[in-house]
């Protein structure tokens, strides 16, 4: 029979630290992680190729090995047009995905997204002032709108925090009303911008596409600087991911084990709201993917959040590229907003994962 840890009762996750966790991470995800890999290059492939004009994979590849170059237009098409905009959905797809997954263990709470603790108001404020009042600057190759956004998710959730913090203690229910608060008054203020918009169809225009989520072609030094952060973000979540697992099965049975309960939730708020301000830079406000994914995931591999969180960024950002490709190839050549299509993929598609597994499942 096997052993259990002294103190840890059968059938728990392997606490942080832990030879089990770690034997379970190395033998069960290297597979299930290499076979997404793939997933997530024929994804990208495809997508590269189609389009109004259309790109063979044949011809990519065969360019690739230097057998036969890319036409000129077909060199532009790729790398100045779909390569940079691919990779930036897989960049928002991973991260709302991973935050998502953070959010629902921090609150112990299938249902949260990573806007839960109203990020995504914050970020759509900040936006709105970007795009109505310093649209024409840009640092670094960001643009107004992006940093702002960036910094109104942040800002926000620095607010919410303090909010809900008493007595140096946050309550997870306070938290979450204290976030749906400031994150409802947030995204309701931006029809307000209407007034102050000197010519009130293109910034307006603007605001709107931002709010129904799409994702426009970034420049390569945008989607340099946010994969770093992505990864900086990855690293830092990773042994969070260890303290969620004993954060499952209670505060108390958390401090036992040495856990500083209060200062594991605040990096998690912070890494997971980095996070989605990562992805709401690039794409504006896109939801369902953060959702989605990770209840999807947990659903497939269990509860272990060390083994959730590689599949959980691959998948999703398996799942953006699909929905970007098909949100500009459905009604060539207009565009759905990314956004409006995920409400109806991701919205019917959740509600038939509700419908289906109805069953209980231990976050």
């Amino acid at each position: 029979m096997a052993s259990v840890a002294p103190g840890r009762r059968p059938g728990e996750p392997a606490p942080i630290d832990s030879p089990d966790s770690s034997t379970a991470v190395s033998s069960g995800v290297t597979g299930i992680v290499f076979l997404l890999l793939l997933g997530l290059l024929a994804t990208v492939l495809v997508s590269l190729s189609v389009g109004a004009i259309h790109v063979p994979i044949g011809a990519m590849l065969s360019s690739l090995l230097q057998r036969h170059p890319l036409t000129e237009t077909q060199h532009t098409i790729l790398f100045a047009i779909r390569l940079p905009r691919v990779l930036a959905s897989a960049l928002v797809g991973a991260a709302l995905a991973v935050s998502g997954l953070m959010f629902q263990g921090l609150f112990r709470n299938p249902m949260a997204d990573p806007y839960i603790i109203g990020a995504s108001g914050g970020a759509a404020f900040g936006a709105c002032v970007g795009i109505v009042f310093l649209s024409q600057y840009a640092i670094f190759g960001f643009s107004a709108t992006a940093l702002l956004a960036f910094a109104g998710s942040v800002i926000t959730m620095a607010i919410v925090y303090s909010l809900a913090r008493t007595h140096g203690r946050t309550n997870g229910v306070t938290l979450l009303l204290a976030g749906f608060a400031v994150g409802t008054m947030l995204a309701n203020s931006i029809y307000l911008f209407e007034i102050f918009d000197p010519n009130s169809t293109s910034g307006t225009r603007v605001v709107a596409a931002w709010l129904h989520g799409t994702i426009g072609i970034p420049e390569w030094k945008q989607v340099a600087i946010l994969s770093c952060l992505f990864a900086l973000s990855v690293l830092a979540a990773y042994p969070l991911m260890r303290r969620l697992n004993t954060l499952a099965l209670g505060d108390e049975y958390a401090h036992q084990l040495g856990i500083r309960v209060e200062a594991t939730r605040v990096w998690i708020i912070l890494v997971g709201s980095l996070f989605t301000a990562i992805a709401v830079s690039l794409g504006g406000l896109i939801s369902f993917a953060g959702l989605i994914v990770p209840h999807v995931a947990r659903l497939w591999l269990g509860p272990d959040h060390v083994r959730l969180l590689p599949v959980t960024a691959i998948a999703g950002a398996i799942f953006l590229v699909i929905t970007d490709t098909l949100a500009r190839t459905l009604l060539a050549p207009s565009e759905v907003p990314v956004g409006i299509l995920m409400v109806f993929v991701g919205g019917p598609f959740f509600l038939y994962l509700l419908r289906k597994n109805k069953r209980e499942y231990a976050l």
